[in-house]
């Protein structure tokens, strides 16, 4: 098991990619950024997901710089959409592994499942569906996932539809999934193997500036949580340097 670092009231693994790799065969991956972060400190079932997760790694350049300044710093930034990609190429070659994508608007899961096995250069994605707005609340709807999921060959399930639901989402109906033994709860990374959304360049992204590439992209969807829900998460760095904060949940 890879050593857990604090931040905040949840901890993180402080482990490389290589080594996720090579010992990811079962459980759930989170990738937290601030806005995870922040919502952690209102949200108990959040939380109480993330106490839960076989795997919990940085997202975020951000949150990687927070970790230095507290004194303990990760190995390395460990994405949702650097991680995919990662995966699906170590397990090119490997025919017990067999992806489903559930995520992204009508007909991109379809184009990402095409994209991804070219690149794999095997059927590695065996099925996508893309939900429709809201399924997390229809349990018609939730029922005939589950019932896709389990008439499909997939044991490794891309959940794409934003967090916190994606992460809420998997662990109601992961008891319900018999075939399925890898969780990757991994945002927009989805659109951005379709190529419907496209990722910061990298200078942004060694920047810890990704944030505001994607609020130039998406003004109207993304200033709230930018600059008002997220700000006060380096308030709360500071109380935990200073040895003040206090888990909400505690």
């Amino acid at each position: 098991m890879a050593e857990r670092i604090p931040i905040l009231n949840i901890k993180v693994d402080n482990i490389s990619k290589k080594e996720l790799l090579e010992n990811f065969h079962s459980g759930v991956l989170i990738t937290p950024n601030v806005d995870h972060l922040m919502k952690l400190q209102k949200d108990r079932e959040f939380y109480d997901i993330y106490q839960k997760a076989e795997y919990v790694t940085v997202d975020s350049q951000i949150v990687k710089l927070a970790l230095k300044f507290l004194g303990t710093p990760v190995k390395e930034i460990i994405t949702g959409s650097d991680f995919l990609p990662s995966f699906y190429t170590f397990h090119k070659h490997n025919e017990n592994i067999k992806i489903f994508l559930l995520g992204a608007a009508p007909g991109v899961a379809d184009k990402a499942m095409g994209m991804i096995n070219q690149k794999a250069g095997r059927k590695i994605v065996t099925g996508a569906y893309s939900p429709t707005f809201g399924f997390e609340k229809n349990e018609t709807e939730c029922s005939k996932i589950v019932e896709i999921l389990n008439s499909s060959p997939a044991n490794v399930l891309v959940v794409g539809v934003g967090a916190p639901k994606q992460e809420k989402w998997i662990y109601k109906y992961r008891d319900q999934l018999k075939g399925i033994k890898i969780y990757l709860a991994i945002g927009a990374t989805i659109d951005f193997e379709a190529g419907n959304i496209k990722r910061a360049p990298k200078i942004f992204q060694k920047l810890a500036l990704e944030w505001l590439y994607r609020l130039m992209k998406e003004p109207k969807r993304l200033w709230r949580r930018y600059i008002i829900e997220d700000f006060p998460f380096f308030y709360l760095i500071l109380k935990q340097k200073l040895k003040i904060y206090n888990n909400p949940f505690s």
